[in-house]
């Protein structure tokens, strides 16, 4: 199979954790990854946007539930609508763009030992208070306290300047936040099904669509 070096990452979907022994005979917590199979659906290049990258899509679904411009769009190349697009990263240094209408799949990026960063969005929590959120102690249990025990206390200043300041930490929407996990070690590449088995978690629930890219750290 034909390496993508080109190519900086892939969108994949989180699909669970389970647990993988290793050759020691030690238990390694896993995170199962279906990565792609993502296909290429427009190229940017720099003598026309400036930069060099490929729009991907996956999730494949009905083109009646695409509207007009996106339907030309998937047009050019020839392998149905998606419901996911996004952008990758490519260095032309390093090897060839892969063509419109070409598939990406994880025998082509990765292998086993190598290190990955994984950007999702993680879990939203909705609206909590700062106990939650922000780790506060609270108020005292006894001496007086009255329907106050998980408020945030003062939260301004008496006189000068007589307002709340910016960045306070307050009670608000908590989590649904993109997150980037950095470092996580592929232990294992199961190139038929496309999926990696990817030591650690990874933000958000399962179903999440996440994007598995070269570690830029190692």
């Amino acid at each position: 199979m034909e390496t993508l070096k080109s190519l900086n990452g892939a969108l994949g979907e989180k699909i669970g954790m389970t647990h993988l022994f290793t050759d020691d005979g030690s238990c390694v917590p896993v995170t199962v990854v279906k990565v792609g199979p993502c296909m290429v659906i427009q190229r940017k290049t720099t003598e026309r946007e400036g930069y060099e990258a490929v729009q991907v899509g996956i999730r494949q679904q009905k083109p009646q539930r695409v509207n007009k411009p996106l339907t030309g769009h998937f047009s050019a190349a020839g392998k149905g609508a998606f419901s996911v697009l996004k952008e990758l990263k490519v260095n032309t240094s390093r090897g060839e763009m892969p063509e419109v209408g070409s598939e990406i799949t994880v025998g082509q990026l990765f292998q086993v030992g190598d290190f990955v960063d994984i950007t999702a969005n993680s879990l939203g929590r909705g609206f909590s208070g700062v106990v939650r959120r922000h780790h506060m102690k609270g108020q005292p249990a006894t001496r007086g306290t009255h329907e106050y025990r998980r408020h945030v206390g003062s939260i301004g200043c008496r006189k000068t300047p007589g307002r709340v300041h910016k960045n306070k930490r307050m009670p608000g929407r908590m989590g649904g936040n993109v997150v980037t996990v950095q470092n996580l070690k592929i232990m294992k590449v199961l190139a038929e099904e496309g999926v990696l088995l990817v030591k650690g978690c990874i933000p958000g629930p399962r179903g999440n669509v996440v994007t598995v890219n070269r570690a830029a750290k190692k």
